[in-house]
C-alpha cells in the first residue's frame, strides 16, 4: 500500500506546487477576483495582527508560499497529515475567490466556475482523507484509549497485588500469635 498511497500524495499535491509556484511569481492577475475575499478577511487580520500586511496581492503571495511549501512536503511524505490540513485550509478561500458561480450570470462563466469549485471540492476531500490517513499505524485517539486501558490493567494488578499481600500478612501475623511462645 505504500507506493499506492506515496503516488496518490504526489498527485494530489502537484496542483498545489504548481499554482502555488505560478501565484507567488504572478500575484497580480489574481487580485480582482481575490479581492472580494481579501477585503472581508482584512479587517480579521488587522484586529489579530495589525503589523502583518493586509493588502490582496500580499495576502495572494502568502497563499501562494503555503501551498507551494505544503504542497512539497506532502509530495515527499514530510509531515503529511499537518500538511494536508493547511492544504485544505487555503483551498478554501481559494475556491470562494477563484470559483464564485453563484454570482455569475453567464451560463458558460458559470457552468466553467461551477465545474471549477466542484473539481476544488473533490480535492478538499482527498486532502481530509490524506489528513487522517495513518498510514496503516494506530492513530493518535487509539494510541491514548490502550494507553488508559493499560494503565486500568495495571492499577488493577498492582491492587489485587497489595490486596493478596495484605491477606497473607495478615494470615501471617494471626499464626504468628498462635504459636506458642
Amino acid at each position: 500500500m505504500k507506493p499506492v498511497r506515496s503516488l496518490a500524495r504526489v498527485m494530489l499535491s502537484g496542483i498545489f506546487v504548481v499554482s502555488g509556484a505560478r501565484n507567488f511569481q504572478h500575484p497580480q492577475r489574481l487580485v480582482p477576483a481575490a479581492r472580494p475575499v481579501t477585503d472581508r478577511v482584512a479587517p480579521l487580520i488587522q484586529r489579530a495582527a495589525p503589523q502583518l500586511p493586509t493588502d490582496a496581492e500580499t495576502l495572494i503571495r502568502t497563499n501562494a508560499a503555503v501551498q507551494l511549501a505544503a504542497g512539497l512536503m506532502l509530495a515527499t511524505g514530510k509531515f503529511t497529515r499537518p500538511a494536508a490540513l493547511v492544504l485544505a485550509g487555503t483551498l478554501v478561500p481559494t475556491t470562494a475567490a477563484g470559483h464564485p458561480f453563484w454570482n455569475d450570470d453567464d451560463p458558460a462563466t458559470r457552468n466553467n466556475n461551477q465545474v471549477h469549485f466542484l473539481k476544488n471540492l473533490g480535492l478538499l476531500g482527498g486532502l481530509l482523507l490524506a489528513a487522517a490517513d495513518t498510514e496503516g499505524k494506530p492513530g493518535l485517539r487509539w494510541r491514548a484509549g490502550h494507553r488508559i486501558g493499560h494503565s486500568r490493567r495495571s492499577v488493577g494488578r498492582a491492587v489485587r497485588t497489595a490486596r493478596r499481600e495484605a491477606r497473607i500478612a495478615v494470615r501471617s501475623a494471626a499464626a504468628a500469635r498462635r504459636l506458642p511462645g
